[in-house]
């Protein structure tokens, strides 16, 4: 079988060895019945690392999502959002379909926020009957479609101080890469936050697993949810061993996969017809386009490189995202570039 380097995105990562190693030793009981001891150990610890009263581990960071906002929305309320936010181009509607819950939309900005003006100016007459109501805001750090940028501790706290009487959400799939490129801590950016789902299968390298974080009543509430969504998990200890490895040991090396980006960045700048966009690179992504005039299509671009031993995607905007992760290593990096010459260079 062939050997790729994927630069597809961080999910496709590997479990380290120290995972695998703690999930064949995990100690484990019946979850649902809130008798797994390793799964408390890895909820408690994820609250205390947010910031948070209580947390709870779900298979994706998609349906931690999903249960936050069925947690606060009922049928037919509002959750606000970017036009670029991850729940509204890649969860499948899932709030909509599922929840009956109205997806109200507003621009991101160029550096991937929500304007705390467009916020307010979004946020419906609750006395109007003619109106949903505006219950939950999501803002998602990092903000992967606007480029991998991280949102700072300044801006997150003046969402949440608003005080404009919604649930403030954060879909924080990459909140580590976020706090790693701030070198701030993961608490100071949710600090305003009523709510936050991370991600432990994107950089921080565990096969599985999501945590959501809130305080304790609001995470009953969930966890009602996650039984309803058919998420209640046994012996899940074993997947919850390799998300406490990937909190105690995984965090700090992120900053190598944002150094390898920007060495990937400084590498395609060199190519004539690459042109880097979304102010590439931000965290560990890096985006890019080609010049027309090279003549050569995204689709006939990845099968080139993949036919080279490289994978990588395009993106709904015609765009290449390429993506570093633990095991992308510095000749991952070398080979890329040299692949990508290979294509490109008439």
């Amino acid at each position: 079988m062939q050997k790729y380097f994927d630069f597809r995105s961080d999910t496709v990562t590997h479990p380290t060895e120290a995972m695998r190693t703690a999930m064949a030793a995990a100690e484990v009981g019946d979850d649902v019945y809130g008798e797994d001891p390793t799964v408390i150990k890895l909820e408690e610890k994820a609250a205390k690392m947010l910031g948070k009263e209580a947390g709870l581990l779900v298979s994706s960071g998609t349906m931690g999502n999903l249960i936050a906002v069925l947690a606060v929305c009922g049928r037919g309320d509002e959750v606000i959002m970017g036009t670029y936010g991850h729940t509204f181009l890649h969860e499948a509607g899932g709030v909509s379909a599922l929840g009956g819950v109205v997806i109200h939309t507003i621009p991101n900005q160029e550096d991937g926020s929500l304007a705390l003006e467009d916020i307010e100016s979004a946020m419906r007459n609750p006395s109007d009957f003619h109106e949903p109501i505006s219950r939950m805001v999501i803002v998602e750090n990092t903000q992967n479609a606007c480029g991998g940028k991280a949102l700072d501790a300044e801006y997150m706290r003046s969402v949440g101080l608003k005080e404009l009487g919604f649930h403030f959400h954060v879909d924080g799939a990459r909140i580590f890469n976020a706090a790693v490129a701030l070198n701030v801590p993961a608490a100071n950016l949710v600090e305003q936050a009523d709510s936050v789902t991370f991600c432990l299968s994107k950089g921080l390298c565990a096969p599985i697993g999501s945590v959501l974080c809130g305080d304790r009543q609001f995470i009953k509430r969930a966890r009602r949810i996650r039984k309803m969504l058919g998420g209640g998990m046994r012996q899940a200890g074993i997947i919850a061993a390799a998300g406490i490895v990937a909190l105690d040991s995984m965090i700090d090396r992120l900053a190598e996969d944002h150094v390898r980006a920007r060495n990937l960045s400084d590498g395609l700048a060199q190519i004539p017809g690459v042109q880097l966009t979304k102010g590439s690179p931000n965290t560990n992504m890096v985006f890019f386009k080609l010049d027309p005039a090279l003549g050569i299509s995204n689709q006939t671009l990845i099968e080139e490189i993949k036919a080279r031993g490289v994978l990588i995607n395009d993106t709904s905007d015609g765009e290449i995202r390429l993506v570093t992760h633990n095991d992308i290593n510095d000749s991952a990096i070398e080979r890329c570039l040299e692949a990508l010459k290979e294509v490109v260079t008439v």
